[in-house]
């Protein structure tokens, strides 16, 4: 299973739930991988405890040695990280993201990725790939090599408007280039469920026959801890409401996949 967190608004919990989603995984013994394709690297830092550094193994130089020429390319595995969390790895973002995305695209490397998902997948149970808040190069190519895509959607009135560029976007990818991608569904994220405006948009896009996913995922300070320490919830805390709401979650995944 390799799903990509994907949502051209910033700020909706792409890493948030990409994080908690793999720990998650991770904890109940599945070997599992995130990928982060955002050059801010926040899903790196959140499961390493520091930001992607240069001297690590990393997706940047995953794409830095598809731009060359060799018979026998090291294999994906060898830009894999371990995290401080048992059955859990990262393939890290790196700063080079931005300038080595231009000379990606005109060396149609667009696939890259996907084929290097074939050969992880027979190494990880679960794969989670972090995209960023554009349809750009990296996004294409998680879409095109993932099996399904997740959406986080945050409440809003911009955020709804957006959505649908965003599924129609998803659909042309896999009409074109993908069969396999399936649109595993919305995620409800920072859902107040006193507040009237979250209530209604949710309902909206439900009697609209999109796919929205329970349960809704409640809005938490105490996710911000999570972030600070570096600790995915099911660690930090996995009684909390929002930890619970997150097993559930994954739980529904796993059981559809």
């Amino acid at each position: 299973m390799a799903l990509v967190v994907f949502n051209q608004k910033g700020g909706v919990g792409k890493s948030t739930i990409t994080c908690n989603l793999a720990a998650i995984s991770a904890s109940q013994g599945l070997r599992t991988l995130v990928v982060d394709l955002d050059v801010q690297g926040n899903s790196s830092a959140y499961l390493l405890g520091h930001a992607p550094r240069a001297d690590q193994p990393s997706v940047v130089g995953f794409f830095e040695q598809t731009l060359g020429y060799s018979f026998t390319p090291p294999p994906p595995s060898d830009f894999v990280v371990r995290t401080p969390f048992e059955h859990l790895d990262v393939m890290a973002s790196g700063p080079r993201l931005d300038e080595l995305q231009s000379k990606l695209e005109s060396r149609h490397k667009i696939y890259k990725l996907r084929e290097a998902l074939v050969q992880l997948a027979a190494q990880y149970d679960c794969i989670y790939i972090d995209t960023p808040p554009a349809l750009n190069f990296y996004t294409r190519s998680a879409l095109m090599g993932a099996s399904g895509c997740l959406i986080p959607f945050d409440c809003d009135d911009f955020s709804r408007q957006a959505l649908y560029t965003l599924l129609a976007n998803v659909e042309e990818i896999r009409a074109d280039h993908n069969p396999q991608l399936a649109i595993r569904g919305i995620v409800v994220n920072q859902f107040q469920a006193r507040a009237k405006l979250p209530q209604q948009l949710v309902q909206e896009l439900i009697n609209e026959g999109l796919p929205v996913l329970q349960p809704y995922l409640p809005q938490s300070v105490k996710v911000r801890e999570s972030h600070q320490l570096a600790l995915p919830m099911i660690y930090l805390d996995p009684k909390h409401k929002l930890t619970q709401a997150l097993v559930q979650l994954h739980e529904g995944l796993r059981a559809t996949a």
